[in-house]
């Protein structure tokens, strides 16, 4: 990744392993200030040491808005008082321009609040403007007051620029695209069916729309065949979320100890056409156009419903904010009902983690051969 003209002046004389470095073109003190791909790969061990210990971690990000050498030695100063005042365990990193980060660890949102208010204190005179987040709280919250836009440098959103660049999104999105068209044409005498046979079962609409949330929280309206009953009560379905999430599995295990089965049994809203369309997961079909739109990839973690979320730990938003949800994905190949739910989100994360072109067309192939086994949900 190439750096901008600031960003060489203030790292030129950053070493390569990014731990230490000498004083740069006026900027006195430099002690243990990571450079951004090196500060990125540091947040990244620290969400996964947070998703295991469940304990707090926390973002803040400082940036200047000056230029030349008034620039230099508002971040000098500001370094240095970063530096008097961090914990040893708080990780500085250099974000790029006029922007500096400091991770601090096992700190939540109020902690990082009483931090910020400490450095005011401390560089009186000093010009700059403050965004912090608590890993993913913060998201989480505004998700249950329905804003669900993530406040600058709160999400660590910087980490999926390094990961995944604009190459990859685009390779992903034309295969999303091409393959999306190529399996509606294929499968429209399908869908043709099956909307007729929705349509001749019950009374209501052929497609269910629903709202489901998607990349980085953001709600969007989601598509399947009607294999319900209208106007049917969700709050079977809320029990057992709240169940399977908690880890109660003994409530809601269909099978044994030893061939678990995760799923609502007997579930009375289902009608005769749905449960034959929900085993051959046609009723599936529709979400080709939320690929289309944008919505949603073939491939990726399943689109939560509101009320799941809910119900999340912390560590459990992660699967939702740093890719589009898909139709298919590891859980559905390698889970389906018969993992818990951290196990589901567990295969979530390592999606996101090893993605890649080549992952996605053996997802996809693993896919076809899962719904040919008729592995629905039922």
């Amino acid at each position: 990744m190439a750096m901008s003209a600031e960003e060489r002046v203030v790292t030129e004389d950053l070493v390569p392993s990014g731990r230490r470095a000498r004083p740069s073109r006026g900027l006195s003190r430099y002690h243990d200030v990571l450079p951004r791909l090196e500060f990125a790969r540091h947040v990244d061990i620290e969400k996964r040491r947070t998703d295991r210990s469940k304990s707090p971690l926390s973002l803040v990000v400082f940036s200047i808005d000056r230029s030349g050498e008034r620039m230099l030695k508002s971040v000098d100063r500001l370094l240095t008082t970063l530096q008097l005042n961090k914990r040893e365990n708080d990780i500085l990193g250099y974000l790029g321009r006029n922007r500096i980060a400091l991770l601090l660890v096992e700190t939540d949102a109020s902690g990082a609040e009483g931090f910020i208010r400490s450095m005011e204190s401390r560089t009186g005179g000093l010009t700059y403007s403050v965004a912090s987040g608590t890993y993913p709280d913060e998201i989480f919250d505004n998700l249950l007051a329905g804003r669900p836009a993530i406040p600058d440098g709160s999400a660590f959103a910087f980490h999926e620029t390094v990961k995944h660049g604009p190459w990859s999104r685009a390779l992903k999105r034309g295969l999303d695209v091409i393959g999306a068209l190529a399996l509606l044409v294929a499968l429209s005498p399908v869908m043709l069916v099956a909307a007729a046979a929705v349509r001749m079962s019950s009374p209501g609409p052929v497609i269910y729309k629903q709202t489901r949330l998607g990349r980085r929280g953001v709600p969007f309206t989601f598509y399947k065949f009607r294999s319900m009953v209208v106007n049917n009560d969700d709050r079977l379905h809320r029990e057992y979320v709240q169940s399977l999430i908690k880890g109660k599995l003994q409530e809601i295990n269909q099978g044994d100890a030893e061939r678990p089965l995760y799923k609502i049994k007997g579930d009375p809203r289902i009608t005769p056409v749905g449960h034959l369309i929900r085993k051959s997961s046609i009723d599936e079909l529709p979400q080709l156009f939320n690929v289309l739109k944008g919505d949603m990839s073939l491939v990726g973690p399943r689109p939560p419903l509101p009320y799941e979320t809910e119900r999340y730990e912390s560590w459990h938003m992660r699967r939702i904010l740093e890719v589009n949800p898909g139709i298919t994905g590891l859980w559905q190949v390698e889970g389906r009902n018969r993992v818990t739910f951290d196990e589901m989100v567990r295969l979530d994360l390592r999606y996101v983690r090893e993605w890649s072109l080549w992952l996605d067309i053996k997802i996809l192939f693993k896919t076809v051969f899962a719904v040919l086994r008729f592995d629905g949900e039922g």
